[in-house]
């Protein structure tokens, strides 16, 4: 019976990775019919994006701009993991930080990035520190709410359990609140980093000409349209790949009770 069960579960995978490659190659098909029309002047075949994909890839293009944006996202990223995680936990064990913080996340998470990122050459330039600065600014929200969450969903038959053993506040804050709360904590980790990856691209979309976002302006306005193309796919399959990894890594730290929905 269990081996059968394997076998279904194998064919429900192997199934799901067909939907998935038909899709991809649907939507690749539709690109090149519509770059073959053409649509606009400036919508390249797929065949065409995918040449100046490979020739950015070989001669070292894209090395060199995803090192000039992956070092504020991570910096951003870590700064903000932390400071999100205490802030969420914060909020969720004392309803006064909860009644004074929760409206300022709500409203910064509401508020349009594109106008606000601009803001930001005013307080910090246009260097590094403005890209951390963005990333901060979007992935924050998601990671603080997420952390929240996790935190005040905690089951009140383990805090009563807690206190029946007489535990410490730090003693239910490590062993009981962040444990239940892991699952939507990590899942925050995972929209925040897709957030902060918008924010170092915004950065350097409208603050400072540097990393993968040069990339597009650059060739943008040499009507390099392939080369433009091919940009903005390596920061859809980077996004892809690094939020897929995650998922997995989360998948394998949780059991599935313990993922969010």
């Amino acid at each position: 019976m269990a081996v059968r069960t394997q076998s279904q579960h194998g064919r429900i995978r192997t199934s799901s990775w067909l939907l998935r490659g038909a899709s991809i190659l649907l939507v690749f098909g539709l690109w090149e019919w519509a770059g073959t029309i053409p649509v606009s002047i400036a919508f390249p075949r797929f065949t065409d994006t995918m040449s100046a994909f490979v020739e950015m890839l070989a001669d070292g293009t894209f090395a060199s701009a995803y090192a000039e944006t992956i070092g504020p996202l991570l910096v951003g990223i870590l700064l903000t993991a932390v400071g999100g995680l205490v802030a969420g936990l914060v909020m969720g064990l004392s309803p006064r930080a909860e009644w004074l913080g929760l409206p300022l996340i709500i409203v910064l998470q509401a508020s349009p990035s594109a106008a606000i990122v601009p803001l930001i050459t005013f307080l910090y330039g246009i260097g590094f520190a403005a890209k951390v600065f963005a990333v901060v600014l979007l992935s924050a929200p998601v990671i603080v709410l997420n952390s929240y969450r996790g935190i005040t969903n905690t089951p009140k038959s383990l805090l009563e359990m807690s206190d029946a053993f007489l535990a410490k506040r730090w003693q239910r804050i490590w062993k009981i609140v962040l444990p239940a709360g892991s699952g939507l904590i990590f899942a925050g980790l995972r929209l925040g980093l897709a957030q902060g990856f918008t924010g170092a691209v915004l950065a350097e979309l409208l603050i400072t000409p540097t990393g993968v976002g040069d990339l597009i302006t650059f060739y943008r306005a040499g009507a390099d349209y392939p080369y433009m193309f091919a940009a903005i796919f390596s920061i859809i399959l980077f996004a892809s790949v690094s939020l897929t990894l995650l998922q997995r890594l989360e998948q394998r730290i949780f059991r599935p009770e313990m993922r969010p929905v």
